[in-house]
């Protein structure tokens, strides 16, 4: 009797166990699912959150004018992320000299067809909008492109100091899709053409237009368009480039031409420029790339005298992501007799987050 009241108990122990384990197991399996959905709330909420970046640019120039100077360059910071699927925004803030630079909604809807709205790069030439400051290989952009494009720009008694970008509307996507590109792109704009955060300052919209052709991944071929009416004198701003542009792997060749009309103030006249540069640069490591260039804008043609010519020679070294160092010499070549030829060496450090 005493045996068998002992088996009976321990077979009630062992088969008790079991019910408990089972009552454990879907406590827990319940704990990590709520954990989970928490997990996937976040993970939505984190989403919708705008993603920070930026970066600095520090730079130091030398020349034998007499001039040494250290400065800031770019202090910026840029928020973007998601409104809904298809429809995004950016705000980028310039803060070296405090200006908003880039504040759009896009909607994305097709490969063929995309809308822009608001501020940002205009989609003329294509260093422009393809070589922002963290992937360009120089300190300053090519002459032809600050001078008629707004980056250091004059028409009549105004001074376009916008880094190439335009307030308005873009209409832009792609065509004949292969491994990841288009092979057929192109934009078509309407901007206001009065500067950066400034409310057009004469009834006309300014227009452009850029068809880029890329036969391969690495190699673009592109012709921009831009017309305008500059201040309340309606002075003609017309502008039209074509350029070519290869790069992947070690290799990275550049070149493009430029050149427009633009209205003389208190008259219906209008004087020509013509500019264009050609650079190329050499991956000997993943981290150093030396570079070089040659860029010339003749300011008016009629006038031999305006043209500035720039021979540099560069180096760039990124040993980490998020660090970059560019050096430069540059010789500069005014025609201009009242205007003494300068040798410019040149630093910059670019610090990203």
């Amino acid at each position: 009797m005493l045996l068998c009241g002992s088996l009976v108990g321990r077979a009630q122990t062992v088969d008790s166990a079991p019910v408990g384990e089972d009552r454990t197991l879907e406590e827990l399996s319940a704990e990590v699912e709520a954990l989970k959905q928490k997990a996937s709330g976040w993970d939505k909420l984190l989403a919708r959150m705008p993603k920070v970046s930026g970066y600095l640019s520090l730079g130091y120039e030398w020349a034998d004018d007499g001039t040494s100077s250290f400065y800031v360059k770019r202090v910026r910071m840029s928020l973007s992320g998601d409104l809904v699927p298809k429809l995004d925004y950016r705000v980028q803030i310039e803060f070296a000299t405090p200006r908003v630079l880039d504040v759009y909604l896009r909607y994305r809807p097709f490969t063929q067809l995309n809308v822009k709205l608001g501020q940002y790069k205009i989609p003329f030439s294509i260093e422009n909008t393809e070589y922002t400051p963290l992937k360009f290989e120089f300190i300053e952009y090519p002459l032809a492109l600050t001078r008629l494009m707004g980056f250091s720009e004059t028409v009549g008694d105004k001074s376009l100091k916008a880094t190439g970008r335009e307030m308005g509307a873009t209409v832009y996507g792609g065509f004949l899709r292969r491994d990841g590109y288009c092979i057929l792109n192109y934009d078509v704009s309407l901007f206001n053409g009065a500067g950066l955060n400034t409310k057009d300052d004469n009834k006309s919209k300014d227009v452009a237009a850029r068809l880029i052709v890329r036969p391969v991944s690495a190699l673009q071929i592109a012709g921009s368009f831009y017309r305008g009416e500059a201040g309340t004198e309606y002075l003609k701003r017309l502008r039209y480039g074509a350029g070519a542009c290869y790069d992947e792997g070690p290799v990275v060749v550049r070149g493009e031409w430029i050149g427009g009309e633009t209205g003389i103030q208190g008259s219906k006249s209008t004087f020509r420029s013509s500019g264009w540069y050609a650079m190329g640069g050499w991956r000997v490591l993943p981290s150093l790339m030396p570079v070089a260039r040659y860029d010339t804008l003749l300011a008016n043609t009629s006038e031999a005298s305006s043209r500035q010519t720039n021979y540099t020679l560069g180096m760039v070294w990124q040993p980490w992501k998020f660090l970059r160092f560019h050096l430069c010499y540059t010789y500069e070549d005014y025609k201009i007799s009242a205007t003494n030829n300068r040798n410019v060496v040149s630093a910059m450090i670019y610090a990203s987050f």
